[in-house]
């Protein structure tokens, strides 16, 4: 409990000064205090004297905000799969992307940008994608099936193997679409959170609230996993349900992330690493350090993706792939890290 008060205590304001300069920082710079006087005059209107102009409440109101919340909920989601994920599987490298769920988004958005176009206007690409991240589970859980894969490693190739078998299918829409717009597909399969919008929210965070409380619900279970099925089983557990479940949970997390966000790596990856280091082992903490850590990291990572070749806005899957490569070389070279 002393623990976790801790991390409340100190990560909690961590993710609203995150928050605050993610919100001022930009091609056109806002100070922190015009930030929060915009943001407490949407709270309570006339409340405040308004000394700042409609384009900058503009920019901070309906661009930045939304992008920067959007980014938490990114951050938070990859980074729980992630850590549940290395839990059930009992394998250190495990991420969201391990089940085949981003090929499948990625496919529904190349569908999308490249051959349907928007006919349903900005919707289109994350609803199609968010319907590929589905059909990838769908695929995946046939596959699990089939195969009778319920111990956990090969479950982990089952998803690998969907994984590979969509992407080659996305590559064919890549090679059979028109090359003038194959930038924004690449654009989209490296990651970015330009797409944010008030009205998109409420699907990531409805997801993330539900799925997150779950995952949050059955720590003590998580805990029992890594342990070994063997002692999980002795302990009551029902191992392969159970881990076909956290499998499940976690695919729809990621699938719903990705639809808005693009596929963004290392983070369900890395996290969950970081979140051990400071709070030990047991999953009633990893995962709430998980989440906040994810979040704190995502905005970050924007910010830098926005401000490094600024007015120019990098995919944010750059910044985190530099990042997660240098940190995992740097925990491979600490002999029995992973």
């Amino acid at each position: 409990m002393k623990a976790r008060s801790l991390l409340c205590i100190f990560g909690l304001p961590l993710l609203l000064v995150s928050l605050s300069f993610a919100v001022s920082v930009g091609a056109v710079p806002v100070s922190n205090g015009t930030v929060w006087g915009i943001l407490s005059n949407k709270a309570f209107p006339q409340f405040i004297e308004q000394t700042w102009s409609p384009g900058r409440e503009a920019i901070v109101w309906e661009i930045r905000l939304p992008r920067a919340l959007l980014a938490i909920m990114v951050g938070s989601g990859l980074a729980l799969v992630g850590a549940s994920l290395q839990a059930v599987t009992r394998n250190m490298l495990a991420d969201p992307h391990l089940l085949g769920i981003s090929s499948g988004g990625a496919f529904g958005a190349i569908l999308a940008l490249l051959h349907t176009g928007m006919f349903i206007g900005l919707l289109t690409v994350p609803l199609l994608a968010f319907a590929g991240a589905l059909l990838a589970t769908i695929i995946v859980l046939g596959v699990i099936r089939l195969a009778n894969a319920t111990s956990a490693d090969r479950l982990v190739l089952a998803g690998v193997a969907v994984s590979f078998i969509i992407m080659a299918a996305a590559n064919i829409l890549i090679f059979l679409g028109d090359p003038r717009a194959s930038h924004t597909v690449v654009f989209w399969m490296l990651g970015g959170l330009g797409l944010a919008q008030w009205n998109q929210l409420v699907y990531p965070l409805t997801i993330l609230l539900l799925c997150g409380t779950w995952l949050m619900s059955r720590a003590k279970l998580l805990n029992a996993m890594t342990v070994g099925d063997e002692t999980a089983a002795t302990l009551g557990i029902s191992v392969a349900r159970f881990r076909l479940a956290v499998f499940i949970v976690g695919a729809l997390i990621t699938g719903v992330m990705v639809a808005f966000s693009g596929i963004i790596g290392f983070v369900g990856l890395m996290v969950p690493h970081i979140a051990r280091m400071l709070v030990g082992g047991d999953y009633t903490r990893v995962l709430l350090a998980s989440a906040l850590i994810g979040a704190i990291f995502l905005l970050w990572a924007d910010i830098i993706a926005r401000t490094l070749m600024a007015p120019e806005d990098m995919p944010i899957g750059i910044v985190t792939g530099l990042i997660g490569g240098i940190f995992f070389i740097w925990l491979l070279s600490r002999r029995g890290s992973i």
